[in-house]
C-alpha cells in the first residue's frame, strides 16, 4: 500500500491560473447584458437589478459575486448595489470611458458562450455529444456513464485530490466513527486517505459504475483494500447506514434545492449523533470573494447545475435539513476547507 503524502510546495497558484479566463468572460457579459448601464443613475435594488438583466437566480449569483470581487460593484447580497470608484470606468458616457477597450472582447467564443449560459442558466456539455460533465441523475444524458468520458473527468479531478487528501485526512475530527460514506466519491482517494489515517475506520465510496472503475484501480496502489468498499449508487438514491458521510467538492455541482434533498438524504442514512463534513471551496459570507473563489464559481456553473457557495449559505441549507454545523475545520488546498456538522435529533 501506497500512503497518499500531500506535495510539500502548494500548486494552488496553477488552478487559478486555469481559471483565469472567466474573468474577462464574465467582465465582458456583465457590459453587454447591461449591468454597468443599469448603475448609471445611482445605486438600485439587488433585486431589480437582476430582473433588468433578465437573469435567474443561480446565474446572478456568479455574475454578482464576481463583479463585486472585481471591485467593480458594491453591496450586501439582497441589499442596494452600487458601482465602485474603479466600475465608474465603465459607466456610459464617461470622461474616461473604457467600455469600447472590454468590448474589444465581446466576439471572443468564451464570451458569447459566457453571455449565453448566464441566459440559459443551463450548463453546457463539456465536450460536443459527450454529456453532462461531472453530474449524473436518472434521465439525464451524463458523460460520467461513458467510460472514456467517465474516465477523463474522473481522472481530471484525481490531482486535486491527491493534494488535498492527506491534509483533509490529518484535520477532520474522526474519533469515535467507525464507519463513513464518501458520498460521490469519485476516485476514492479521500476515502483512502482516511482509512490510512485511522485504522480503526470503515469506508464506503459511492458512486456510478463507470466512475467506480477507476477508484478500483486507484484502491489497489493505494488501498487499504480491506477497510475501503465500493458501492454503486447516486445520489438521489437510498444512502447505506453510517456514522459520519463526507461530501467532498460535491455539493457545488448543484443548485440550493438539489443540495437540500442530498443533505435530508443524509441525515435519513446517518445514525443519532452522525457526522456531516463538507470539503469544498466557500465564499465570503458577503458574496464579494473571494476573486479566485468567484471565478471558480464560474466554472462550476458553466458545467454543472451548481456553483460556489458561502459558508453561510452552507450553515442555512444545514440548518433547514436536521443538523447543527458545529466547527469550520482548518484549510486544505486548492481554496478547499471544511465544514462539520451533526445530526440533530
Amino acid at each position: 500500500m501506497r500512503n497518499l503524502v500531500t506535495p510539500a510546495f502548494d500548486p494552488t497558484p496553477l488552478f487559478d491560473l486555469v481559471r483565469g479566463n472567466y474573468q474577462t468572460e464574465l467582465l465582458a457579459a456583465a457590459l453587454e447584458l447591461g449591468l454597468f448601464d443599469a448603475l448609471a443613475n445611482g445605486p438600485v435594488p439587488e433585486s431589480a437589478l437582476r430582473q433588468q438583466l433578465g437573469l435567474a437566480p443561480r446565474p446572478w449569483a456568479v455574475l454578482a459575486t464576481a463583479i463585486r470581487a472585481m471591485n467593480l460593484m458594491q453591496g450586501l447580497p439582497g441589499q442596494v448595489q452600487q458601482v465602485t470608484d474603479l466600475g465608474r470606468f465603465l459607466l456610459p458616457g464617461g470622461e474616461y470611458d473604457i467600455r469600447g477597450y472590454v468590448g474589444l472582447t465581446q466576439a471572443l467564443p468564451g464570451v458569447r458562450a459566457m453571455i449565453q449560459l448566464l441566459k440559459s442558466d443551463t450548463p453546457a456539455s463539456n465536450r460536443p455529444n459527450e454529456g453532462t460533465a461531472f453530474i449524473f441523475r436518472e434521465g439525464m444524458d451524463s458523460a460520467m456513464e461513458s467510460g472514456d468520458s467517465a474516465r477523463r473527468l474522473t481522472m481530471a479531478l484525481a490531482g486535486r485530490a491527491f493534494i488535498c487528501a492527506p491534509i483533509l485526512a490529518e484535520v477532520l475530527p474522526l474519533n469515535g466513527v467507525q464507519h463513513l460514506l464518501d458520498l460521490g466519491g469519485g476516485t476514492g482517494i479521500y476515502g483512502m486517505a482516511l482509512a490510512q489515517q485511522n485504522p480503526a475506520l470503515r469506508v464506503s465510496v459511492l458512486d456510478r459504475p463507470e466512475v467506480l472503475k477507476i477508484a478500483a484501480e486507484l484502491l489497489n496502489t493505494h488501498g487499504p483494500a480491506d477497510r475501503v468498499d465500493l458501492v454503486t449508487g447516486d445520489l438521489f438514491g437510498d444512502y447505506p447506514s453510517c456514522d459520519a458521510v463526507l461530501l467532498s467538492n460535491v455539493l457545488h455541482d448543484w443548485n440550493e434545492e438539489t443540495c437540500m434533498d442530498i443533505l435530508t438524504r443524509c441525515h435519513r442514512a446517518l445514525k443519532p449523533g452522525g457526522r456531516l463534513f463538507i470539503h469544498d471551496v466557500y465564499l465570503n459570507d458577503a458574496m464579494d470573494g473571494p476573486l479566485n473563489v468567484a471565478l471558480y464559481s464560474a466554472a462550476l456553473f458553466s458545467l454543472t447545475e451548481g456553483r460556489a457557495y458561502s459558508s453561510a449559505e452552507y450553515r442555512a441549507m444545514l440548518g433547514a435539513t436536521g443538523f447543527v454545523p458545529t466547527r469550520t475545520i482548518a484549510p486544505t488546498r486548492v481554496h478547499c476547507g471544511a465544514l462539520a456538522a451533526m445530526k440533530a435529533g
